[in-house]
């Protein structure tokens, strides 16, 4: 199953290579840009069923995808379980729910995002929806890029992809003069 997300990201230039600022501030030199696989729904669909038997034994109500990256994952697999697909999004640097979006007392609710490796937007969704009543039952994910590292949430993705990152000071590729480039969405504080 690994190995089948690992060929539909490389099939779909998801996986990239070279010199990547990340939104942690941390350089890295490979970088998973989701949005490439999910251009095409019949790759996303196989994802999300991989992701979904992962799910067998979770009470799922809704699931919750920060935004940006989480938001069409979370439509798709929330497609996949048969249940509504919402999303947070940032308003001045703060993550909250809009658009007439809503979460009950008590209801279990899934975050789902493309790449998961601080934690951060998650942490931030998870707050969001406690605050409104929503019992968080884990997070799910296209890739896992946390090394192992407990983020005091239950993961569930559909590959773990061990990345190294190297602080921006000490960087191989910075030292040996490779253009960075910055990805993702996130704005640098």
């Amino acid at each position: 199953m690994e190995n089948r997300v690992i060929e539909l990201l490389r099939e779909s230039n998801a996986l990239l290579e070279g010199h990547f600022l990340l939104s942690s501030g941390k350089h890295s030199d490979r970088y998973v840009q989701c949005a490439r696989l999910l251009q095409y729904p019949e790759k996303a669909e196989e994802v999300c069923t991989f992701i979904k038997e992962k799910l067998k034994d979770e009470e799922i109500d809704i699931v919750c995808g920060p935004a940006m990256g989480g938001i069409v994952i979370a439509y798709e697999l929330g497609r996949a379980l048969g249940v509504p697909a919402i999303f947070t999004e940032r308003v001045d640097n703060e993550m909250t729910l809009r658009r007439g979006f809503e979460i009950k007392e008590g209801q279990k609710v899934l975050i789902v995002e493309d790449v998961v490796t601080t934690g951060k937007s998650s942490m931030e969704t998870k707050k969001v929806l406690e605050e409104l009543g929503g019992e968080v039952v884990g997070i799910a994910s296209i890739v896992d890029r946390t090394g192992g590292k407990d983020i005091g949430v239950k993961l569930y993705p559909a590959v773990s992809l061990d990345i190294k990152t190297y602080d921006a000071d000490d960087c191989p590729l910075c030292k040996e003069g490779i253009e960075v480039v910055k990805p993702g969405s996130r704005k640098m504080k």
